[in-house]
């Protein structure tokens, strides 16, 4: 399977790494780090050195309990960003946003993919998405990043995140959006407790064929810190445990922070899948 994201090509034959970039200053792990426009722009560049088939910008932290960030701020904070990495890079550039207005804006600037944690539900989203022509993730998210820590609550949380992404895949399609251009994403983290997390991990199979194929965001989040009582720095093992196990039930793209360390596991992954 490969995405033509605005010209450049995604191929999902094999596990690939999302490289993350955030130019936020509050976002969980990185914020601050790389509001420096050249900051950024190195940290792209290293990004793809290691490996990176794809990165995603963000402009805006979705952590538990962040604040909303007006659609100026965050089209400021991306697009000449998204516009550098567009032009210069080899690889598609994602666009981490909900906001219709950053979603044209960065599609036009180059961005190649719209990564959406509201999965296209704000108003107008969906009709600009599905204009930009390029492909879009779907994220599942109970409740909004403000409040979606507050006592989750699911009867069957494998069952009822594949049944709203299917619907929104459906909706997708209806609004002419073919689902080989739709990628799914069950929001490791986004309204879920660990055990939820959990089940979602052991059973991301399940999520196979709903759409072109399966991302997932699991680099450093608050499970690997409750599995290993570790800080955010120190979330690497763990994270590269999780990414493989994601692999090996069907992910197809593994969002990461540590880039070079989680090609290196997935390509054994990968190698180990094909000899079987």
């Amino acid at each position: 399977m490969r995405l033509d994201c605005a010209g450049k090509w995604l191929d999902l034959t094999q596990p690939v790494v999302m490289g993350v970039l955030n130019v936020t200053p509050d976002s969980f792990s990185d914020g601050g780090r790389y509001l420096r426009f050249d900051d950024a722009l190195r940290r792209a560049e290293a990004m793809v050195a290691e490996g990176a088939a794809i990165l995603d910008i963000g402009g805006e932290s979705t952590r538990p309990g962040a604040p909303a960030v007006p659609v100026q701020e965050e089209l400021d904070r991306v697009l000449p960003l998204v516009e550098r990495l567009a032009r210069e890079l080899p690889v598609p550039i994602s666009v981490d946003t909900s906001k219709p207005q950053v979603m044209r804006a960065a599609v036009g600037a180059g961005a190649g993919l719209i990564n959406d944690v509201w999965a296209l539900r704000r108003p107008d989203a969906l009709e600009i998405a599905v204009a930009s022509g390029v492909p879009v993730c779907l994220m599942h998210m109970r409740g909004e990043p403000g409040t979606m820590q507050r006592e989750p609550h699911y009867v069957d949380v494998v069952a009822e995140v594949r049944n709203f992404l299917a619907e929104r895949v459906r909706v997708c399609e209806a609004a002419g959006l073919a689902r080989d251009r739709v990628l799914v994403d069950p929001g490791f983290g986004f309204g879920k407790n660990l055990g939820h997390n959990l089940s979602l991990l052991r059973q991301l199979h399940c999520f196979d064929g709903l759409a072109a194929g399966v991302l997932v965001g699991l680099s450093r989040k608050s499970m690997i810190g409750a599995l290993s009582d570790a800080p955010v720095e120190e979330r690497l093992s763990g994270s590269l445990a999780a990414a493989v196990v994601a692999a090996w039930q069907g992910a197809r793209i593994v969002r990461a922070h540590d880039v070079r360390a989680t090609v290196q596991a997935l390509r054994v992954c990968a190698a180990t899948l094909a000899a079987a």
